[in-house]
């Protein structure tokens, strides 16, 4: 392990399995064993939207006209899809956490990139006022520039 990794890993680990005070020992223990049970819950969690997508494609596919999606049709079936997606971007964040118990800063803010950009793919622009948009824009300017200023600082 390079030293800069190793003293990135000691600044962040932020749940010890030692620590001299038993009581805090045993309750680092408890969060951990918490974020598993996250773990978890959130493969069943994506094993239920993909059965989701499938039902929701369907759905679509099935009715008038069959085999037919609409613009609506796509942007449900795009929306359900980049939920899963995220899922598995949870889930990731979580395996990570639970290897190292280092918040993996870069990828947390990739998962909220995701997130956004999925709020701006189902966006029906005829429902949404103006300071809604620029809200949103200015979500995604922030996160994209957090990001880039991570990844250039981990390079």
């Amino acid at each position: 392990m390079a030293i800069s990794e190793e003293r990135h890993q000691l600044i962040h680990d932020e749940l010890p399995k030692e620590h001299e005070d038993p009581l805090i020992r045993v309750l680092h223990q408890v969060i951990r064993n918490a974020v598993r049970v996250l773990a978890v819950l959130m493969a069943l969690v994506i094993v239920w939207g993909v059965l989701d997508v499938i039902l929701v494609l369907y759905q679509r596919l099935t009715s008038e006209p069959v085999f037919l999606l609409t613009y609506n049709d796509l942007f449900d079936v795009f929306g359900a899809f980049m939920l899963v997606l995220i899922a598995i971007e949870i889930f990731i964040n979580i395996r990570l956490y639970l290897g190292s118990n280092v918040i993996p800063i870069q990828l947390v803010v990739a998962t909220a990139l995701m997130a956004i950009a999925r709020k701006v793919i189902v966006m029906d622009i005829d429902d949404i006022s103006p300071d809604y948009i620029l809200a949103i824009g200015a979500v995604v300017l922030a996160l994209g520039v957090t990001y880039w200023l991570v990844a250039k600082k981990d390079k």
